[in-house]
Order: structure tokens, then C-alpha cells, then sequence
């Protein structure tokens, strides 16, 4: 009895001795519990200033985690599914399996087959000269596979804001709930201006809408979070910050971007850019991008411009917009100087159409606008579509500065006549004319007397002026932009008719510095010339 229970006594102090020790080795643990030390604990002796910033951020981590579980069920994805084939004469022209033109940016991973057919995010190149354009852009861009990408519930009858580009095409528009469900969409209505696409769904209860909030609100270095379906993976939450505000980077006609870090990638188009209120205040669209993913810099419409085109859409079926009738450039620190204003400090006024709300009002070439309503204005999109979103109609003080003061004028909201916005759409082109020029000396630019033919010719509506017969290689007038074919029609706001009026004002430029109204049949600018 006392060897059996001595056996047992040793055979459960091995057993205890062996579970202790299990695995760990590092060290020999007996079973005597006086020895046993508790792991130390990271929080226990730390300073006071360190407990704090790791209580702050945990704090931002808290409130990530809360906006995502409040704007989530708003997510949707969209697919768009165009036509398996066209028929063209008597060949099938089947869309391309690789929208990515040719390169998949994940071949040789696991994911190369689940993104081959995929196609989400409007991608864009830095070219040299420093424009974006859409990656892989050439001759003819890639066909369409499908287009991929995300949505946001703004209503729970079942609006949905998206992009133009994801659903373009005239296929079948597929929205998938973030809950499972899907429904093919009932009306989609477009605006490719804005690249804003507004989708309707019938019969889903339960739609949880998110909030729109005031995207004029929104500050450089605000925290956002970016939501959608990067890559075809469902329900994807980024953080950073709004890296800069009223981005016009030449991809649509109507830009007032927000730029962002945080993170956006193919298939986040349409999806929401999110304050920490939980409020959409913007609508991913774009990214710059040299390797086909987030390089850091992504663009989103403004939420109060996707509201208004939405509504737009809804109301009317398409987007109505006011307009002024003029052309007009942003003003750079050469031109600030020779218009008595401060660089952005407006936007310069260089065309006047007859027969126009602008031309109704008072305005003249040459004017500053600096304030349109109760809005200051900066830059020639923020000019754009603060006019745009006039209603029709109402009246609207505008403030100007002409000649150095400031005057007021009032402004009816007009709707844009069908193809005006067309108008400076084509490129410039040297006149078939050649006459006989005369060098002005200094400048690197020759002139000739302008006549109908010549303006006939180029396409130019001026009866008056002179036009541009040569440009000398790295002379001032080269850097000014200016070209063969171009039409001068003033010199320091004095209006010339011919050659010999020309050359008089140019000699008597102060201090060597000519402002120049430059006509080309895109439309009017001023550019600041000065003498070597």
C-alpha cells in the first residue's frame, strides 16, 4: 500500500514538473509556486507622457473603428457587365481579360487569376510635362472586361452615388449589399463631366443611407477614411489625412478634387471618402499612379458637388447648369503684378461672348472677378462651379476689380445654351496665310497685319489685331507660350489694329514688360512678355 501510494505521489510530481516545463525552453520551472514569476505588463512603469500618447491613440483607433461600423452597411459594390461581344463586319470583337493593358500588377502572386478579369479605379499617369492621363492611354485605350468598382446608399428608396466610370458602357448594372444581398439597377443616370453616376435599386428594404456632410468644411490635414472594394476585396477601410483642397488635374470638365493619402487602389472607385462624424465627403475617383497602386495621392469629387449633380440626375434625368459666358485664366504672380491684385487672387476675365448673361451684366475683358455671391473665388473651377449651381433665375452680386478698383455687378442665373460649353474645345493650328512680317525687336516675335482672310483661316473670331507669324526658339516669347497663329489684340489693355500700332505700344512698354490679350481659337488669354 505505501510503495503503490509512493509510486503515485512521484508519478504526479513528474506529471506537475513535466506541464510546468512544456515547451517553453527557456527555463526550468519547478513546481514550487513561491518561484513563479508574472509576465511583466508593457503598461505597469511606463511614464506618464508615454501612457498618454498611447491612450490618444487608441482613442483615434476607437474612433476609425466607430465610423467604420457606422458608414459599412452604406457600402455597396458595383459591377458593371457590358456585352460579351460586338459584332463588327464579319469579325467578333471580344473585350480584352486584361483591362490593365497587358500587365497584370499582380502576376506571380496568388492573386494574379482573382484579378484578371478586374477593372475598378480610374487610373492615371504623370506624363514629363507634368498632365495626367489615363494609364495605358495611347491610340485606343483597352477594352472593357467589366467594370468594378464601389457605391454608397445616400437613400434608403434606394440611391446609390457612384462613379461615371464604373458604370458606363450600356451593360447590366449589378449592386451587392454589404449584407449579401444583390439587385440589378433599375435607372442609372450619368454625368460624365463630374464622372458622377447616381444608381437606382428597387425593392430593398432595410437600406441604411449614410450622411452626407459639407465637404466646404473639410480642412487640409482633416483625418478621412476611404471605403470600397480595392482589388475586388470586399469592404476595405484606409485611413490618412485630406492632403489638399480644389485639385483640377484635367481629367474631367468639372474638377474641384479632394486630394487624400489615404490609401486608394482599383476597385475604390464610387466608394466614400468619410470624416470621423461619419459623414461622406467625397466620392473616390481618381488616382495618380505610377505602378498601377496607391502612390499616396488619390482625388475625390467634393460631397457638395456629388449632392448637387445627384440631384441633378434625379430631378431631371441629366444635369442643368448656369453659366456666364466668358473665358477665363487664373491669375499668376506675372499677371498680378500687371493687374494691381494679388496672385489667386481672382480669376481674370479674358473673353466676353455677345448675346450673354456676362455680356448683359457689364462685364468687360480684362476684369478680376473676386467674389461671385457670398463666395470668394480663386481659382477659374471654383469660378466655374459657383456659376454653374446658380439657380435659374436669381439674382447674384458679383464683386470686380477693373482698373485697380473694386466695382459690384448683378448676375441672373441663365441656363448654358445647348452646346456653348463645347465651345475652345479644338486645338490650335498655323494659319494657311503666309503675309509679309515685321521683327519686334527684343521679344523674339514677329507679326503681320491681320485681315478677314487670315482670320478666316485660323478660325479666329477677331476683326482686328496682329497675328503671329514666327517665334523665335528660347526667346521671351517663346517662354510666354506664345505661337505661330495666334492673334494680338492688345497691348497693356490699349487695344491695337494693326502693325504700326503694335510696334508703338510695344516700345512703349514699361520697364520692358508687354501684357498681352492673346486670341487662338480655343479662346482669349493674357500672357506677360518681357524684353530681353
Amino acid at each position: 500500500m505505501r510503495s503503490t501510494a509512493k509510486k503515485r505521489s512521484m508519478l504526479l510530481g513528474l506529471i506537475l514538473t513535466s506541464a510546468i516545463g512544456f515547451g517553453s525552453g527557456a527555463a526550468y520551472m519547478t513546481a514550487d509556486a513561491s518561484s513563479k514569476t508574472a509576465p511583466a505588463k508593457m503598461m505597469d512603469n511606463l511614464p506618464a507622457e508615454t501612457l498618454d500618447a498611447i491612450h490618444s491613440a487608441n482613442n483615434l483607433s476607437m474612433a476609425f473603428r466607430a465610423v467604420s461600423e457606422h458608414v459599412m452597411p452604406s457600402l455597396v459594390a458595383i459591377e458593371n457587365r457590358p456585352a460579351v461581344a460586338v459584332a463588327k463586319g464579319n469579325k467578333m470583337i471580344r473585350p480584352s481579360a486584361d483591362p490593365f493593358g497587358g500587365q497584370n500588377p499582380f502576376k506571380g502572386t496568388p492573386f494574379e487569376d482573382m484579378l484578371r478579369d478586374f477593372e475598378g479605379m480610374r487610373r492615371f499617369e504623370v506624363r514629363p510635362d507634368g498632365k495626367m492621363i489615363p494609364k495605358g492611354f495611347g491610340d485606343r485605350m483597352p477594352h472593357r472586361a467589366r467594370g468594378i468598382g464601389s457605391g454608397v446608399v445616400i437613400d434608403a428608396s434606394g440611391i446609390i452615388l457612384t462613379n461615371n466610370h464604373v458604370v458606363t458602357g450600356g451593360g447590366e448594372v449589378t449592386v451587392k449589399l454589404n449584407d449579401g444581398r444583390e439587385f440589378v439597377a433599375s435607372q442609372v443616370w450619368t454625368d460624365p463631366d463630374t464622372d458622377i453616376a447616381v444608381v437606382k435599386i428597387e425593392g430593398a428594404s432595410g437600406l441604411v443611407p449614410a450622411a452626407l456632410g459639407n465637404s466646404d468644411d473639410t480642412e487640409i490635414g482633416d483625418w478621412v477614411i476611404a471605403m470600397g472594394q480595392p482589388f475586388g476585396l470586399e469592404s476595405s477601410v484606409t485611413a490618412g489625412i485630406i492632403s489638399a483642397k480644389h485639385r483640377g488635374i484635367g481629367i474631367t470638365a468639372r474638377e474641384n478634387f479632394l486630394q487624400t493619402d489615404a490609401a486608394i487602389n482599383p476597385g475604390n472607385s464610387g466608394g466614400p471618402l468619410v470624416n470621423l462624424k461619419g459623414e461622406v465627403i467625397g466620392i473616390n475617383t481618381a488616382i495618380s499612379s505610377r505602378g498601377g497602386g496607391n502612390d499616396g495621392i488619390g482625388f475625390a469629387v467634393p460631397s457638395n458637388l456629388a449632392h448637387w449633380v445627384s440631384d441633378q440626375l434625379r430631378e431631371h434625368g441629366t444635369v442643368k447648369r448656369a453659366y456666364l459666358g466668358v473665358g477665363i485664366q487664373p491669375i499668376t504672380q506675372a499677371l498680378a503684378g500687371e493687374l494691381g491684385v494679388q496672385p489667386r487672387g481672382g480669376v481674370l476675365i479674358t473673353d466676353v461672348y455677345d448675346q450673354t448673361p456676362a455680356a448683359e451684366m457689364g462685364l468687360e475683358s480684362g476684369d478680376v472677378i473676386v467674389r461671385f455671391g457670398d463666395k470668394e473665388v480663386r481659382t477659374p473651377q471654383a469660378l466655374q462651379l459657383a456659376v454653374e449651381r446658380s439657380p435659374v433665375g436669381e439674382k447674384i452680386a458679383v464683386a470686380v476689380v477693373r482698373d485697380g478698383k473694386e466695382i459690384s455687378l448683378t448676375y441672373r442665373g441663365t441656363e448654358a445654351k445647348k452646346g456653348f460649353f463645347d465651345r475652345g474645345k479644338k486645338a490650335e493650328k498655323p494659319s494657311a496665310v503666309e503675309p509679309d512680317a515685321t521683327e519686334i525687336e527684343g521679344f523674339g516675335l514677329e507679326v503681320a497685319a491681320l485681315d478677314s482672310a487670315i482670320a478666316k483661316s485660323l478660325e479666329i473670331d477677331a476683326d482686328r489685331g496682329v497675328v503671329i507669324t514666327g517665334v523665335e526658339e528660347g526667346s521671351p516669347s517663346a517662354e510666354a507660350g506664345l505661337k505661330p497663329g495666334m492673334v494680338i489684340t492688345e497691348v497693356d489693355r490699349t487695344e491695337v489694329n494693326d502693325v504700326k500700332s503694335f510696334e508703338a505700344a510695344m516700345k512703349e512698354t514699361e520697364d520692358d514688360t508687354a501684357l498681352l490679350l492673346v486670341k487662338s481659337e480655343r479662346g482669349s488669354r493674357f500672357v506677360v512678355v518681357k524684353r530681353n
